[in-house]
């Protein structure tokens, strides 16, 4: 089984109702979720909305291949009612928005997916809740090198000795 960290994320309808709905369609879809964040109000961020989001973050095993759980997670938002993607850095209000953070210790970069997640240390709307269901973790040199981050700054996570 592979350890799948999802961030999770609605500012349209009823955001807690979303967030409970991709967490049921994760479930079935993807794999158990192992732990879940509370759910976190939050401003809007690299956006202009009046609309605040809800967000929080699971822990899911899976079977799945990253690719196919990255699938999954990308037909989840359209079940759910998200009709457009963020396009060119342009974000959108969204009834549900489903990122990919970790899968593992996997670090890859393509066209369409980047592990980890590329934003995870500018956004405190992830690490907040990230941090809540990730504590006895250890911090990767890796990521705190690649973007410089002072230690205080990230949650203990970053290393999935004991997945």
């Amino acid at each position: 089984m592979s350890k799948l960290i999802l961030a999770l994320g609605s500012n349209l309808g009823d955001r807690e109702k979303n967030l409970n709905n991709a967490i049921a369609l994760i479930t079935r879809k993807i794999g158990d979720i192992e732990k879940t964040s509370s759910f976190h109000k939050t401003a809007p961020v690299e956006m202009v909305s009046e609309n605040y989001f809800l967000n929080a973050v699971i822990l899911v095993k899976t079977k799945l291949s990253v690719y196919q759980a990255f699938k999954q997670t990308q037909r989840i938002e359209k079940i759910l009612g998200r009709k457009q993607k963020s396009q060119n850095g342009v974000h959108f209000d969204r009834t549900i928005d489903i990122d990919v953070l970790f899968y593992n210790n996997l670090k890859i970069r393509t066209k369409r997916l980047t592990l980890p997640h590329p934003k995870i240390q500018f956004r405190d709307f992830v690490l907040i809740p990230l941090k809540e269901i990730c504590t006895d973790y250890l911090i990767s040199d890796y990521l705190i090198s690649r973007f410089q981050i002072p230690k205080f700054r990230l949650p203990k996570i970053f290393e999935f000795l004991n997945f």
